[in-house]
């Protein structure tokens, strides 16, 4: 042990040009930090430890390690200070409770193209009818899915709408997806759907680059589906447009399924792709004219079309917020070109990563930003370890004759290994996330991402150049061919056994684990850097939290239990399709089984009729209500009652009774239940009092001792 302290120190001093790149590790675990308090923190808490730290900084030897601490200090209060101001600066109002058939009058602030249909984000938002609250109560913005039959619309336009509104959701169960946390930082106070067809009321004007996007996004869109009207026009329509309403429900499904779903979505993929085809074409375009490229710097006026590129598709995609952070990261790269400064490394990296958590600190929590920052840092980090055998396998392929077939092989090698690193790092994120692993993704990815890069997306660019000439079939066509390929490859793999496999949801301390592990692994040079493994695996191999035995949702409609062989059944005469299957989903199940009287329920324990389900796990009788008429008969044969109906003073046999009204007021309910006693657990006492929980309050159940006890 007293020589392991110096040897970390001189690993530390080894590593000295590689400190930088944990100063946004830093900033993300204040994030971190500020996200898992159980109380909203003062504002001037990260202020105040920015300053101390900064004196400390100030004291120790410059270039010393007490020095770089103090640094990430810094950093990591800034972080907190960063996310605790923006929580205060987006308070909203949130709508109270539902509102049955409103009219909302709103601009459309953002439109959002679906396979089943049409989705707005509505600001300036003004409510009428019964109930509407007061103007200073009315939220800022309006989510509403929109019927069929609705008119064409563009940003800008001011539309009216008949719709059942509800506040944001909160988590299906306790430590489930937040929404009502994402919604807090959009400003979004209300989410619903249409009743009747909108309106609109007044077309947009004083936004008229946006319109013009808009409408040359759904022209383009147009003449795609008139050059491929089957099934791959949807496809290819996605892939250029962003427009994915046409898409194939079956492909849709497929893709998922293969792990192939991100070719569908655009992101940081189809941006390298573009900025990679438009500098290859641009370089070579000024190879070929001699006495051009003796003038100019080809590799720069790449960089500056490549720029505008991926400015444009980026645009005309719809600038979903995955775009925006590639090209805002393939922004810095090509600005290095620019600059001489290496276009490709993990300093750049590193400043993208801090200028994202400085606008939107709250995108720390959220999958893309998780699974694209995992995705680059692995790929830089595994282009740097291969430099050695890069440059050797370069040497032996320019001392032979046959230059070609080793550059196709290094190419081909390069797109597996990409797609392996790739894989692996965001695999983990996926299953913690999405609750899915796609086991045979990568062989689909292996196949379908580079018949994407190498023939669908320089087909994709050309028809794009070619369709102010109306003669954009002549490369739409071969386009489709090679997308139609991609789907043939979805299908295949996902008809395969396992092809998609469902997982518990992962304890957050492996999510930690799995990220300091990586990080470390990729952040650090020296040999020393391996030591980051074992700690990822270790993440990978924490055992999931047991299950709860009996659920109910938020809104105190739906009931659910799992029995002894973990299968969950909805056990409620009501049914919501996102609450169940959240609730399968999250124990690793495709959903919960609705409630129906089988013999493999009854065999489990559960005996239900209309209206009330009977369950009994060890001393423990349990009633599952959902009919008024039968909760007398519930109270008075039952340990624990769980009712969808107001049981409030009209049940006092049972030792533990929940009804709607304490979901409405505590969030979802999870019980485990043993021999020994229950253990309760609500959605809002976990989350803590917080701006975003509505009725926050600190006070967690008490643990209810079994019958005998």
């Amino acid at each position: 042990m007293s020589n392991l302290r110096p040897w970390i120190l001189s690993q530390f001093d080894a590593e000295r040009g590689r400190w930088m790149l944990w100063l946004p590790v830093a900033m993300g675990l204040g994030i971190a930090v500020y996200f898992e308090l159980p109380v909203e923190p003062g504002l001037w808490i990260g202020p105040l430890v920015a300053a101390a730290a900064i004196v400390l900084a100030s004291l120790a030897p410059s270039g010393s390690l007490a020095r770089a601490l103090a640094i990430g200090l810094v950093a990591a209060a800034s972080g907190f200070g960063l996310i605790a101001w923006r929580t205060d600066s987006v308070a909203a109002p949130t709508l109270g409770r539902p509102l049955f058939g409103i009219n909302v009058e709103g601009r459309i602030a953002n439109i959002q193209r679906l396979p089943d249909g049409v989705r707005v984000v509505l600001e300036a938002v003004r409510l009428k009818g019964r109930g509407a609250p007061r103007h200073d109560m009315t939220p800022l913005k309006v989510r509403v899915s929109l019927s069929r039959g609705a008119p064409p619309l563009a940003i800008g336009d001011r539309l009216l709408v008949l719709a059942n509104l509800s506040p944001p959701a909160g988590p299906a169960e306790p430590g489930a997806f937040d929404f009502q946390r994402l919604a807090w930082y959009q400003q979004l106070g209300a989410v619903g759907y249409a009743l009747a067809p909108a309106m609109i009321v007044e077309p947009g004007k004083p936004r008229g680059f946006i319109r013009t996007l808009d409408a040359l996004r759904a022209g383009i869109t147009a003449r795609i589906l008139q050059a491929l009207p089957g099934r791959e026009g949807g496809v290819v329509a996605a892939l250029l447009t962003g427009e994915q309403t046409a898409v194939d429900k079956n492909v849709a499904q497929a893709m998922r399924d293969s792990g192939l779903a991100h070719i569908l979505a655009i992101s940081g993929l189809h941006i390298v792709l573009v900025v990679g085809l438009v500098m290859g074409f641009v370089r070579y375009g000024i190879a070929l004219i001699p006495p051009l490229a003796l003038r100019i710097d080809a590799k720069k006026v790449a960089a500056v079309f490549a720029l505008l590129a991926a400015i444009f598709y980026t645009a005309i995609a719809g600038a979903p917020v995955s775009a925006q952070r590639a090209c805002a990261m393939a922004s810095f790269v090509l600005l290095a070109v620019l600059l001489d400064r290496t276009a490709l490394s993990l300093r750049l990296v590193a400043w993208s990563a801090v200028i994202v958590l400085a606008v939107a600190p709250e995108s720390l929590t959220g999958a893309s930003f998780q699974m694209s920052f995992a995705a680059v840092v692995a790929l830089i980090a595994g282009w740097e370890a291969a430099g050695g055998w890069r440059r050797r396998l370069h040497e032996r392929a320019e001392g032979t004759r046959h230059r070609w077939a080793w550059r196709l092989a290094a190419a081909l090698g390069a797109s597996i290994v990409t797609t392996l690193i790739a894989s692996t790092a965001t695999g983990a994120f996926a299953a913690y996330h999405f609750n899915r692993v796609s086991l045979l993704g990568v062989v689909a990815n292996l196949l379908a991402v580079p018949l994407t890069g190498l023939w669908i997306m320089p087909w994709g660019l050309l028809a794009m150049v070619l369709m102010p000439l109306g003669l954009e079939r002549f490369a739409l066509v071969p386009m489709g061919w090679g997308v139609e390929g991609v789907g043939a490859i979805a299908l295949y793999v996902s008809s395969w056994p396992e092809a998609a496999t469902r997982v518990a949801s992962l304890p957050g301390a492996s999510l930690w684990l799995i990220a300091i592990g990586g990080l470390w692994l990729c952040l650090w040079r020296r040999r020393w850097r391996l030591a980051g493994l074992p700690v990822a695996v270790a993440g990978l191999l924490l055992a999931p939290p047991p299950a709860p035995d009996l659920l109910m949702s938020e809104d105190g409609r739906v009931l659910g239990l799992k029995d002894e062989h973990g299968q969950v059944h909805v056990a409620s005469a009501r049914t919501d399709r996102f609450v169940s299957e959240a609730w399968g989903r999250r124990q690793g199940q495709e959903g919960a089984r609705r409630w129906t009287v089988s013999a493999e329920q009854q065999a489990a324990g559960l005996g239900c009729a209309t209206g009330l389900c009977r369950w009994r796990k060890g001393p423990w009788r349990v009633a599952l209500v959902s009919d008024d008429r039968r909760l007398a008969e519930a109270c008075g044969a039952a340990d624990i009652v769980l009712a969808t109906v107001d049981a409030q003073g009209r049940c006092r046999g049972p030792r533990l009774v929940i009804d709607r009204r304490d979901a409405w007021h505590e969030g979802a309910q999870a019980l485990w239940v043993d021999e020994l006693g229950v253990r309760r657990e609500t959605a809002n006492a976990r989350r803590g009092d917080r701006p975003w929980v509505p009725n926050s309050s600190m006070r967690r159940a008490a643990p209810v001792r079994a019958p005998g006890a």
